[in-house]
């Protein structure tokens, strides 16, 4: 990273949410719990998905995939944050903190498709009900999540090739609780133009792209549901959606707060708590919105732990 001489810096320091020893240890109890509950509750969902008849379906194969992403993204970034509460100091290498940069980008660009796919999905699945089989085979179900994780794959290696080529040769403490790219960029002392409007634009177009199918999937399956003549069809057609539609609004309404807004209209410390929510919380409450507010996961469940508790 840098040319010449310039890379003088080996390693980062990671600031993280907050310097006070009693709020350290605070944090770490509820992060670690809520850490405990991602992985357990994504788990969880992926073991059901798969052991269940019923759900073997392409809405329940992307929501496997979308728990499988929530447990990467979470797990980026968790155990850090966690060190963190627990030393004075936590540091990372340059290398390291490219890996998690890296991670955290390719998941969360993943995470987007997932969600602008599963949209799709409903769209086809309640606008051309006799159709579904055909245009939600297997074949493009996995081509659909592979261009999911291709993306996300893409747009962190825009991420990475602009910070490989940044020179580190002054502070070296990152305002943050992870390796996140913009404050990277502030410690730089090459930066320019490009390094700071390329990775907004990768960004921003998949932001556009998916929030568009999105939105576009969910009015042609409102126009679809209106004409329904069966209160209980209209009542069953939004029951598959709510799930889903929560899920958006909680992602999207973060990451738009991240990366849409200008930056002058939010703090560091407001970047912080949002950072937290969209890469912590959200993907401990993906699980829970999918188990709690879904008619056929429930049921699933309940099939399977009957099953578990005759056999014991």
């Amino acid at each position: 990273m840098g040319t010449g001489n310039d890379t003088t810096v080996t390693e980062f320091i990671i600031l993280g949410l907050t310097e006070d020893t009693t709020i350290c240890v605070i944090l770490f109890i509820v992060f670690l719990g809520i850490y405990v509950v991602t992985l357990m509750g994504n788990v969880s969902i992926i073991m059901l998905i798969r052991s269940s008849l019923q759900l073997q379906t392409p809405m329940y194969l992307f929501l496997c995939h979308l728990a499988c992403v929530d447990i990467g993204y979470s797990s980026s970034v968790t155990p850090v944050m966690l060190m963190g509460f627990l030393r004075e100091e936590t540091s990372i290498s340059i290398a390291g903190c490219i890996a998690q940069l890296c991670s955290v980008v390719t998941f969360g660009t993943a995470e987007c498709f997932l969600l602008a796919v599963m949209a799709y999905d409903r769209y086809v699945a309640i606008c051309f009900p006799l159709l579904y089989s055909t245009h939600m085979s297997p074949r493009i179900c996995i081509l659909l999540v592979g261009m999911s994780y291709l993306g996300g794959c893409v747009n962190a290696w825009t991420f990475t090739g602009c910070l490989l080529s940044l020179s580190f040769c002054g502070p070296n403490k990152v305002n943050h609780f992870f390796c996140d790219y913009s404050p990277l960029l502030k410690l730089s002392c090459s930066h320019d133009f490009a390094s700071e409007l390329i990775p907004a634009f990768s960004s921003g177009s998949i932001i556009v792209a998916t929030v568009f199918i999105i939105v576009l999937s969910y009015v042609y399956i409102l126009f679809s549901i209106l004409k329904m003549s069966s209160a209980e069809g209209r009542h069953k057609a939004f029951s598959t959606c709510s799930s889903h539609l929560t899920a958006v609004t909680l992602f999207y309404g973060t990451i738009t707060f991240i990366y849409v807004l200008p930056k002058s209209s939010y703090s560091t410390d407001q970047n912080k708590v949002v950072s937290v929510f969209y890469a912590v919380v959200i993907p401990m409450l993906n699980p829970l919105i999918y188990s709690l507010r879904n008619k056929e996961v429930k049921e699933a469940m309940i099939k399977l732990m009957a099953r578990t508790h005759w056999l014991s």
